[in-house]
């Protein structure tokens, strides 16, 4: 019996839903976009371009949009969820009806939900009533314009169930991004939302004119807390040293590329939360979800000074470098506590 090729649905038409979608297309997936915006969704069926987010990068035929959700959930074998962290719930709630009974459902959302302090793998669940092994993420350095530019890449598709994440690496392994499996659902979606927060402190540090030892410090240390919330949830601390930890966080922090990290410079050059939020054209998952992160350390009862900084910064006006200053003025401790 002849089997229909690989369906994939990705709902959001932002630079990482479009870029993602291209890659499943270019693994050899017939792939539909679900986008809000008419529209974008038009461009991108008459011009096989989205001009709003990734201008100049020619999309497969294999790929196309949709306004209908229905239509974009239609026989998915995958469905790609791409949207704001901070929206997803209520946009799953109105997709969750349509979507097949045997879909797996992949987050490529890092952030942490604000009032539940849930991962996004937790809202998937709770949302579109599926069990843990039917949810997958996908993690890493993948910085939606190097991958549209077909760059070589890799990243991680974590699911409890290990033959899931098999399938869907298969589904997305193309010659130029190589993706490795994990089981590790909360070590994975740690690494890839508290990265954009450590990614506001090092981009605020170089808006501050600091130097490459301020944030090399920054990094290994935003490292370090991050490692240490995984453990107290469960995480395997191997995770944190892969590409879901260490690689996503260096590809984030370094990048003029990463929101994140251009968010900190605006607001470490001096320009005030409000006409920073203005001069970004997309989410910088980091500003809301380090209010999340914080809020789920203290869940937790783990220690994160680095992200403390950035949410006194962000969210409570503190200037800059008074926030460093008492960062740096925290009593002296061992390296692995």
């Amino acid at each position: 019996m002849t089997r229909h090729p690989v369906r994939a649905a990705v709902f959001g038409t932002g630079s990482w839903g479009t870029a993602f979608g291209m890659v499943l297309a270019d693994a050899g997936c017939e792939v539909t976009l679900w986008g809000r915006r008419p529209e974008l969704v038009e461009a991108v069926n008459t011009t096989r371009t989205n001009p709003d987010y990734l201008p100049g990068v020619e999309l497969p035929a294999s790929l196309r949009a949709t306004t209908d959700p229905a239509e974009a959930a239609d026989g998915a074998d995958f469905t790609v969820l791409a949207v704001p962290s901070q929206t997803l719930r209520i946009n799953l709630a109105a997709w969750a009806p349509l979507l097949p009974a045997d879909t797996l459902l992949v987050s490529l959302m890092k952030g942490v939900e604000l009032g539940t302090a849930k991962r996004m793998s937790e809202v998937i669940e709770e949302v579109a009533k599926v069990p843990g092994e039917r949810v997958a993420i996908l993690t890493g350095p993948n910085l939606a314009k190097e991958i549209a530019a077909r760059q070589p890449a890799a990243a991680v598709v974590a699911c409890r169930d290990e033959e899931a994440a098999t399938r869907f690496q298969a589904a997305c392994h193309t010659p130029y991004f190589r993706p490795y499996t994990n089981t590790d659902v909360v070590g994975c979606e740690l690494g890839g939302a508290v990265k954009n927060v450590i990614a506001l402190a090092v981009g605020i540090a170089d808006g501050m004119g600091l130097g490459d030892n301020t944030k090399a410090s920054l990094i290994t240390r935003g490292l370090a807390e991050t490692t240490r919330l995984g453990l107290a949830m469960g995480a395997d601390a191997h995770t944190f040293a892969g590409l879901a930890g260490m690689g996503d966080l260096v590809a984030t922090c370094s990048s003029p590329l990463s929101r994140n990290n251009t968010f900190g410079k605006n607001l470490g050059r001096g320009m005030t939360l409000q006409e920073t939020i203005a001069a970004t054209k997309q989410t910088a998952e980091g500003v809301k979800s380090c209010e999340s992160v914080l809020d789920l350390a203290r869940r937790h009862d783990v220690d994160m000074p680095i992200t403390e900084t950035v949410v006194s910064i962000v969210h409570e006006g503190k200037p800059p470098l008074v926030a460093v200053k008492e960062l740096m003025a925290r009593s002296a401790k061992p390296e692995r506590r």
